[in-house]
């Protein structure tokens, strides 16, 4: 859905056909394309001009590869392609995913099994982003997409950072609804610990239809929520069909102090499991990659700040008058030996004259020594 600004000028991608505006953000505007070959809708992010700076493509380029690197996981959203428009505007050709739990959790009451399955997936997804040392640090209900299958998959990676970086300047971009109390604080930019936090609170508010610490029929500043989160006293759902054992499980993944939460995102997944054996739900599967594919490859460099991509040509194509000239020139490089090969329509006919040219100079040679020949008899020589 397109924000309150206008969307920018789609980009001019080659091999891409532009269909219709689908989102507009502070740092970027996202499009629905088609790619003509192999043909499938794409979605495609353009950072904005006037915003690119050095924090900006740094953020960009570390989305990039960290989508690249992590996209192989049933559960996080694929990356096709990067690269930068012809009019210099980095962008990331995406997965198309038609739906999204934001849309659904405020409108309609979603099943306790559906979000446990969901709860489950994106778990996992989290999980393996830890063991390839990368932190989300922007979990919430907006950013589990749902696939044209309806799958769960997590995306945004925009502000993503190193599992051990200290790097301060990242915490305006926090989501306050979402974030735990030591990231509202301003006392870390980002934890494993924050991270189940952030994983808790939004699946309650997939369950409650509101955020966590939100006052039901009561508009909240952003300042009055930093200040219940920063209490951290958890409220219970209040659902019937919420047993007890999955509250428990969610008080725990937004306990006030760090070290009161489930240890990593995998003990959350099969606390929840557990969940669903109890109510009898079949347990959805957990899909962690393994250290050896965790730790495949470089590590991805989150200070890059290049702007990276297909270098664009400024050469203009020469006139066909200089064509055939160069073709005129190449023959004769051809016929004196300079190596020049020459392909295209008049490759035949350079062929044909540089035979002839042998043949001409091969009789010359048989003339000349002919006469040599003739001139060492007459003067006796033989």
């Amino acid at each position: 859905m397109v924000g309150a600004r206008l969307p920018s000028a789609p980009p001019v991608l080659s091999g891409y056909s532009y269909i219709r505006p689908l989102g507009a953000g502070g740092f970027a505007d996202v499009f629905l394309f088609q790619q003509n070959m192999p043909r499938r809708s794409v979605a495609v992010k353009v950072l904005l001009q006037n915003v690119v700076d050095s924090d900006v493509l740094r953020m960009f380029n570390a989305e990039a590869d960290v989508m690249a690197s992590l996209s192989a996981h049933p559960s996080i959203l694929t990356v096709y392609n990067a690269s930068i428009s012809a009019d210099g505007r980095p962008y990331l050709v995406m997965e198309f995913c038609p739906g999204s739990l934001a849309s659904r959790y405020r409108r309609e009451q979603l099943p306790v099994a559906e979000v446990l399955h969901v709860a489950v997936k994106i778990a996992c997804a989290l999980e393996t982003a830890h063991r390839s040392g990368v932190l989300h640090r922007d979990i919430k209900p907006s950013n589990i997409l749902t696939t044209s299958f309806g799958s769960p998959v997590l995306s945004d990676f925009g502000i993503a950072a190193s599992l051990g970086s200290s790097n301060q300047e990242q915490l305006f971009a926090m989501s306050v609804p979402w974030s735990a109390p030591e990231i509202v604080e301003e006392r870390t930019t980002g934890t494993v610990a924050s991270e189940v936090w952030g994983f808790g609170a939004t699946i309650y508010s997939l369950l409650a239809g509101r955020t966590p610490f939100e006052q039901p029929s009561v508009k909240s500043s952003r300042s009055q929520l930093a200040q219940r989160i920063s209490r951290a006293k958890y409220t219970p759902l209040g659902r019937a069909d919420v047993p007890d054992s999955l509250e428990q499980v969610l008080a725990r993944t937004m306990s006030r102090l760090p070290e009161h939460r489930q240890l990593t995102l995998l003990e959350c997944a099969t606390q929840l499991q557990r969940v669903q054996h109890e109510m009898g739900l079949a347990p959805t599967p957990l899909e962690v990659a393994g250290d050896e594919w965790a730790t495949a490859g470089s590590p991805i460099d989150f200070e890059n700040t290049v702007m990276r991509g297909a270098v664009i040509s400024e050469v203009q194509p020469a006139s066909p008058r200089r064509r055939v000239a160069k073709t005129r020139v190449n023959a004769a490089r051809s016929m004196t030996g300079e190596g020049t090969v020459i392909v295209g329509a008049d490759s035949r006919r350079v062929r044909a004259s540089t035979t002839t040219l042998t043949l001409l100079v091969s009789a010359g040679a048989v003339v000349g020594i002919a006469a040599t020949a003739f001139a060492l008899f007459a003067t006796g020589v033989f």
